[in-house]
């Protein structure tokens, strides 16, 4: 038999039998719980309860520095620091949230440590599932955890603390105007009217009737694109990614007019918009046989001879069609714009 009084020490069970293996270190238990200044001193209380207070005031403050930083400060001024320079006003706004920031965060460590119950508590591990009677103790626990937290009982900890959280939400309010002007009507337009022609997006050249034949499928665009490239390539971008039009040529027995298009198209030429109705992507793949497009991204199908209805995928309405006559000169030309927006459905088509 060993002597050896560090080994495991081993009890038998009386009744079953089975054997418990004792720790090796005894268990030291939570050492003596010192108290706080603030647990034996009401004015060292009072005093950091005055603290976190204004640290939530001023959290508050600057977050109202930011937003009338954002009116009263000019967008182009700069600020200087020696060889550094920035914008003044993204650098106020930045500094005065930041600060609002880190003010509430040391207010709630301050919070933490000096007024909040430190009691040390010993909780044993457990299984997962939690029991009715666990589940009654955890709510328990929560009561009491909040009740000793004090947020019920400290109103200047409380009101600073809530004012700060409210007045911080300002900014991201305000900082909402930098996203611009509301769409208004423009997601209902594009550069399409009356007159315009229909040219080939790769040449530019006008299309005629004659220069398609049946089965054949052509990428157009307006006529009046072109110039917006010369004046800003931000606005012909824009334009032209709303205005894209495919032209397909289907014998005039496969089509399947809707009621209202009769007059539509021209001897089985029919213009509908490149962009699907799902979330914007061009049309490119064209199924001759069948006259089904295919939007490459989500597989939304279009069949061109029944009024471009939607077939197959995600889209939720069939791609716009433009009305479509000839001119004195015998090209293709729009008998006006779109009559509906083209593109993907957006909110406010409900």
């Amino acid at each position: 038999m060993s002597d050896d009084k560090n080994l495991p020490v081993k009890a038998a069970d009386e009744h079953h039998g089975a054997v418990e293996v004792a720790e090796p270190i005894a268990d030291p238990g939570l050492e003596p719980h010192e108290y706080r200044i603030t647990d034996v001193d009401p004015k060292a209380a009072d005093r950091a309860e005055r603290q976190v207070a204004t640290m939530f005031t001023l959290a508050g403050l600057l977050a109202l520095g930011a937003c009338v930083a954002y009116f009263a400060i000019p967008r182009d001024a700069t600020l200087v620091f020696g060889p550094l320079s920035g914008n003044a006003n993204n650098m106020v706004i930045g500094l005065c949230l930041g600060l609002a920031l880190f003010l509430i965060g040391a207010g709630a460590i301050q919070w933490a440590k000096q007024l909040m119950v430190d009691t040390e508590i010993v909780e044993l591990r457990h299984d997962a599932n939690s029991t009715p009677e666990q589940k009654a103790d955890i709510m328990a626990g929560f009561s009491e955890g909040a009740a000793e937290s004090g947020f019920g009982r400290r109103k200047l900890i409380r009101r600073s603390l809530l004012g700060a959280m409210g007045l911080l939400g300002l900014p991201a309010v305000v900082l909402l105007r930098d996203l611009g002007p509301l769409p208004g009507r423009s997601l209902y337009n594009t550069i399409w009217a009356k007159g315009i022609r229909v040219v080939n997006d790769v040449t530019d050249r006008p299309i005629k009737p004659s220069d398609l034949i049946v089965g054949q499928l052509v990428n157009a665009q307006p006529a009046n694109l072109t110039p917006l490239q010369e004046e800003s390539a931000v606005a012909y971008q824009n334009a032209k990614a709303k205005a894209a039009v495919i032209v397909v040529r289907i014998k005039p027995s496969e089509i399947r007019t809707p009621a209202g298009r009769e007059n539509w198209g021209i001897d089985g030429i029919l213009c509908y918009s490149k962009i699907c109705t799902h979330v914007g992507c061009p049309i490119s793949l064209y199924e001759q046989t069948t006259h089904h497009v295919l939007c490459p991204c989500h597989q939304s199908t279009f069949d061109l001879a029944d009024g471009a209805k939607v077939v197959f995928g995600p889209a939720a309405r069939p791609l716009p069609q433009l009305p479509l006559a000839v001119d004195s000169e015998g090209y293709l030309i729009a008998q006006s714009a779109f009559t509906e927006p083209v593109g993907p459905s957006f909110w406010e088509r409900g």
